[in-house]
């Protein structure tokens, strides 16, 4: 089998299983998690605190860049399908004129602002390198299916278009007007998954490190039941039907 071959089918593979294969990584987070007050040992609580809040707004942003590009996209593209690749039409304006996998960044300035947020230069550098190995796989599997079913239409935008590193001055405005209802419907889960891992990574810093974890961590308990509150409402208007949208 060529290498090419080889790496589109590993990259199937790794689709398909995508949501839970970064379980694999637990136990290096939880060994992580005991060096990860090295902050506040050495500038104290408050510049932790402010270090935290960054990272988490790190984080904020790569979920907007999610939230931006979902609310502009048709029914059957850009979903979380994992039993194949899916893409009714082939979406090339708004957050897709400048970039050709803006979800994929998305998910890598969440993932490097959660990185981050654990302190631990080494966790970071593990994780991130193997976001890139993981997703280039993905990626190529994607474009291929992508080009055998498109053909000349996709290659001119790709040929246009970066792969990551988004291209500004390409920017199209988007062929759908955004649809907030299909931004909330698609991406309420990834909210609440920040939101809950910040959280923990906090709260498994103090127990990990002995420290009294119900102490210092009311802010973000505060702030996981609000995120629970609203993940809940959102699931609960999704299963109603009350998030859905036409064409969306």
């Amino acid at each position: 089998m060529a290498l090419r071959e080889e790496l589109e089918r590993q990259g199937n593979w790794l689709f398909r299983w995508r949501s839970y294969l970064p379980l694999i990584i637990l136990p290096i987070l939880l060994i992580a998690l005991r060096h990860s007050d090295w902050l506040e040992r050495c500038a104290g609580d408050r510049l932790e605190d402010c270090w935290e809040v960054f990272c988490l707004a790190i984080s904020l942003v790569g979920l907007a860049v999610r939230f931006i590009t979902v609310g502009h996209v048709p029914a059957g593209t850009s979903g979380r399908n994992t039993k194949e690749q899916k893409a009714t039409v082939l979406n090339t304006t708004g957050m897709y004129s400048i970039v050709r996998h803006p979800l994929y960044l998305g998910n890598f300035i969440i993932t490097s602002g959660l990185v981050l947020f654990v302190q631990v230069w080494w966790f970071a550098l593990i994780v991130l390198l193997a976001f890139c190995l993981y997703y280039e796989r993905i990626i190529m599997a994607e474009e291929e299916f992508l080009q055998s079913k498109y053909g000349t239409l996709y290659s001119d935008w790709a040929e246009r278009t970066p792969a990551f590193l988004p291209k500004f001055r390409n920017w199209q405005r988007p062929s759908l007007p955004f649809s907030i209802k299909n931004a909330l419907k698609r991406e309420y889960s990834g909210f609440f998954f920040i939101i809950a891992s910040v959280t923990f990574f906090d709260i498994g810093e103090d127990i990990l490190t002995g420290h009294k974890w119900w102490n210092s961590n009311c802010g973000w308990i505060a702030l996981f039941v609000l995120g629970l509150v609203i993940y809940l409402t959102l699931r609960t208007l999704k299963k109603r039907g009350i998030l859905d949208a036409e064409g969306r």
